[in-house]
Parts: C-alpha cells; structure tokens; sequence
C-alpha cells in the first residue's frame, strides 16, 4: 500500500510531518543541511533574541554619534554580543546560505518582546530567503500591576507588525497561560498568523539552597508533556483557519501519531534530538509510516483530527465530566503499593 506522509504546514507544502524546532542543532549552515540529511521536512532555525538587534541598534547609533550619554547605562541591560551564538548579520547569512544549500523549508525565528526592530529583521529574513518566520514572543509578565489584556495586546501587536512587513507566512509560537488559550488562538488567527505552535516552554529557575542564588537552569522535555499540546490541538481544530503545530514532548513516533489525531499539521522535535541525535528523524518518520500501514491509512491527511474534539466518537472525554469519572475510577481503584 502507497502511503502520502506529505503535509502542508502554514502554504508550505512538506514531504512529512516531521520538523526540527529551534535548537543548537539548527545554528549553522552545516547543522540545518545535517537535519535535511537525516530527514527533516523543514527546519526552525535557533532563533535570533530581540536583544541582538537591539545591541547592534545601540551600536551602531553609537558609532554614528546619537545616544552617546545613555548609551552605556543602557547597554548594560542586554547581555554582551558575545553571549550569543549568531550576531543579526551572521543570522541572516547562515539563514541565505542554508536557504540556497538546503531542499527543504527552511524557517527563521525571532524571539522577544516587543515589535521594535522586529519589522526591519523581518524584511531582511525574507530577502535572505526564508520560507517563512515563527515568532517566539517570550514574554513572562512578571509587574504583577500589568493586566491580562496588556499582555494579550503585546502579542496582538507583533503578530499584526510583522505580519504586515513580509509576504511569507508567519507562525505564533504560543504561551499556554492564556486565561483563555481558545479565544486567544481564534484572536491570533483573525490577525494573520499563518500557524500557531503549542506551545513554547518558559524558562523555569530553580534555587540553590546552599548558596541562595537562581540557578539557571534549562531541562529538555519528556513525552509526559505531550497532553498539554494534544489538548489544545483536540479543542482547536475545526475552529481556526491557521495551521497548528506541536511543539512540546515530541519524542517518538507515539508522539507524532498523537499529535496529528488530535488535528496537527507537524509535529516538532527539539529534545528528542539532542538527546538520541539528528539521525533519530529517521526513526520518527519511519514509525509513523509503519503505524499507518498497521492502521490502514493512506495519508496524513486522512488521519488528521479524527480524534479532536469536533470529531471524536465522545466529545465529553475533553470536558469536566470525564475529569470526575477519572478521579472516581482512580478513588476506586487505588495503586498498590
């Protein structure tokens, strides 16, 4: 039997589903045609920080005589140009030499805040060749005075910023803290955004009790945090017009099959490959094939959201009932010990 793993992904057509997300992995020309090799449909690059540009701004600005009494108390907000991995010219570069050496998609990704600076990287990223941008709007709200509205409007605004610079398409990689994850989804989609990704993973500091200090501290994901994106993706579908990726606990071919009942166009993987390898791509793709054939599925498409919420045989498993029949059976069932 013939199977079509071929998917479409915010208007750009893939061979499969599968996709690298931002990493270290995805940082060099090298890196990104070493995930094509091992089979990725599309890579994200490891994405350029509002801080970069920002730095590079302050410099130049510097250097051509304006800002010179602010410049160095303001400087010292941003981390030193140094402490990154690709300065904004060598971004753009390593992202038009990929683009040019590469067969697959190959997606810029900007992470920050705010819009300033955001629409002129953006440009830029398009004329280097980019096949489309992902913005990571990292953003912890941590003035407790700012409102949930404020921090909605701040998304809202880089989406229709950059969405209105460039021509390609543009995904939102998504927080999950929303008050309403839905209504915020259908906001982003009446923007523009051309696909949604569920969801970005915050960076979450612990304390060293011995030195009373915040450690940094970044832990890959586990397959465990596949239910977060499986729900939303469940609950979206049907519902909004962007695409939808996965983008959290994407590990083994499981993950994938998952991921796409529950309505994803791809499914993307970041710890799964640091931890087993580019190579394990091909693992990925080829369980997802062989899962197909066992189930008897002709393509992607034909599997696609047949067990979200809109087209599941139970709707109520997503809801509050099936929360309290969960929690009676476990009562009643208790774990040996």
């Amino acid at each position: 039997m013939s199977i079509d793993l071929g998917t479409t992904y915010m208007g750009l057509d893939l061979k499969h589903p599968i996709v690298a997300s931002p990493s270290p992995l995805s940082a060099t020309v090298d890196g990104i045609m070493r995930l094509e090799d091992a089979g990725a449909a599309a890579v994200v690059m490891l994405s350029l920080f509002e801080e970069q540009v920002q730095h590079q701004t302050d410099t130049m600005e510097r250097i051509m005589g304006s800002g010179e009494d602010g410049f160095a108390e303001s400087l010292s907000h941003f981390p030193e140009h140094d402490d990154y991995q690709l300065a904004p010219d060598s971004y753009l570069e390593t992202l038009h030499l990929a683009s040019e050496r590469t067969g697959i998609p190959v997606i810029a990704s900007i992470n920050g805040v705010t819009n300033r600076g955001w629409i002129d990287i953006a440009k830029m990223m398009q004329q280097a060749g980019a096949s489309g941008i992902e913005l990571n709007v990292y953003y912890i709200p941590a003035q407790i005075a700012l409102s949930g509205r404020a921090v909605e409007d701040l998304y809202l605004d880089v989406i229709k910023a950059v969405k209105g610079a460039v021509s390609i398409p543009v995904a939102l990689k998504m927080s999950p803290y929303f008050s309403s994850v839905g209504n915020m989804a259908q906001q982003f989609d009446a923007a523009g955004a051309d696909a949604l990704v569920l969801f970005n993973r915050f960076y979450r500091p612990d304390f060293d009790l011995e030195h009373f200090q915040v450690i940094p501290n970044v832990n890959l994901s586990t397959a465990a945090e596949i239910r977060l994106p499986l729900l939303w993706l469940s609950l979206l579908y049907g519902h909004i017009k962007a695409s939808m990726a996965a983008s959290h606990g994407v590990h083994s071919a499981t993950e994938v099959v998952k991921c796409l009942l529950a309505g994803a166009d791809v499914a993307m993987t970041t710890s799964a490959l640091l931890q087993h390898g580019v190579e394990h791509l091909t693992t990925l793709v080829d369980g997802l094939q062989q899962w197909m054939q066992q189930k008897g599925y002709n393509s992607v498409r034909q599997m696609r959201g047949i067990m979200s919420q809109r087209l599941a045989s139970d709707p109520s498993a997503f809801e509050r009932a099936n929360y309290i029949k969960m929690l009676e059976t476990y009562k009643s069932n208790p774990v040996a010990t």
